[in-house]
């Protein structure tokens, strides 16, 4: 779906409110709007759809949009199943593989986003940069900006955020995208991620996700009192965010917090995102040390 041009967007706080991850606020702001451009009120159940799965409310999506639903809404369908329904993953995926083998529709950007987002899920993080290197839409290259700091190619992030800045320097994805650079640049950069989120928390609201971004500036920076009042604030607002409890389980670690307050937040974590990649990583480790543990208290 192209981005809408213009003097005035009347998307534009729905937008908004989407990207800091304000998505209940997203919801509410595109139920108040009346809207006579067909092109618009498409554009704005997109966006409706995609916070209800940020949301993990899976079975408004699955089923709102069927059959007759207008193409453009159907890959969301189609990432609310593989969010919710673990069991189908598998066939979900392949499908897409076909999908994605053939001529791609560069402006189709709403498939390309949930294609995008279901290989980063899968770790395919060269498909992730396959399917959206074409596109021109800005929140395709902010997602394309993202993959390759998780790939740590800081230098192709670097890039990308130039041909983003060039693009929109103001939009509000470019901002997080310079604070998300700044971030994985460390040192005195540090200092301006954490401004970048500050201001935008300032404008619009303290979301988890602005909340979290400022915690992680101050844990680079060893400030680990601001870095859990930010934490203890985010949680307070999502107590099941996973970037949130990640976070404090890292600042329990780091700020020497009894065993019993990590233990706590890496429960709650692992109840609330038992697939996350910190989660399996840790299990993975836990069993590692138990093998060793066993195979030590063998040999002695």
């Amino acid at each position: 779906m192209p981005e809408q041009h213009g003097e005035t967007d009347e998307l534009f706080e729905v937008k908004t409110q989407f990207y800091i991850g304000n998505y209940q606020s997203a919801i509410n702001e595109a139920q108040k709007l009346k809207l006579n451009n067909p092109v618009l009120k498409l554009e704005r159940d997109v966006f409706v759809y995609r916070a209800y799965i940020a949301l993990k409310k899976y079975g408004v999506v699955i089923n709102e949009i069927h059959g007759a639903s207008p193409q453009e809404l159907q890959p969301l369908k189609q990432l609310a199943e593989y969010f919710s329904q673990p069991t189908k993953r598998e066939s979900i995926v392949l499908k897409l593989d076909q999908q994605v083998s053939g001529n791609l529709d560069v402006n189709n950007c709403v498939f390309l986003l949930v294609a995008a987002s279901i290989y980063y899920n899968e770790s395919s993080y060269g498909t992730v940069l396959k399917v959206l290197h074409q596109s021109e839409h800005l929140e395709c290259r902010a997602l394309m900006l993202q993959t390759q700091l998780r790939m740590d190619r800081l230098d192709l992030a670097k890039k990308e955020l130039k041909t983003m800045q060039e693009m929109d320097d103001d939009a509000i994805l470019t901002q997080l995208a310079s604070a998300w650079v700044n971030l994985a640049t460390g040192g005195e950069k540090l200092q301006e991620a954490y401004y970048t989120f500050q201001e935008l928390a300032d404008k619009n609201a303290p979301t988890a996700l602005l909340l979290n971004g400022q915690a992680t500036c101050c844990i680079g920076q060893s400030k680990y009192e601001e870095a859990e009042s930010a934490l203890q604030d985010a949680l307070e607002k999502d107590s099941n965010n996973t970037d949130t409890l990640v976070n404090l389980v890292v600042l329990s670690q780091l700020s020497s917090k009894t065993p019993e307050v990590c233990n706590r937040y890496l429960s709650q974590l692992i109840d609330s995102a038992p697939e996350h990649p910190f989660v399996i990583e840790f299990q993975n480790k836990e069993r590692d040390f138990d093998l060793l543990a066993k195979q030590y208290a063998l040999s002695a």
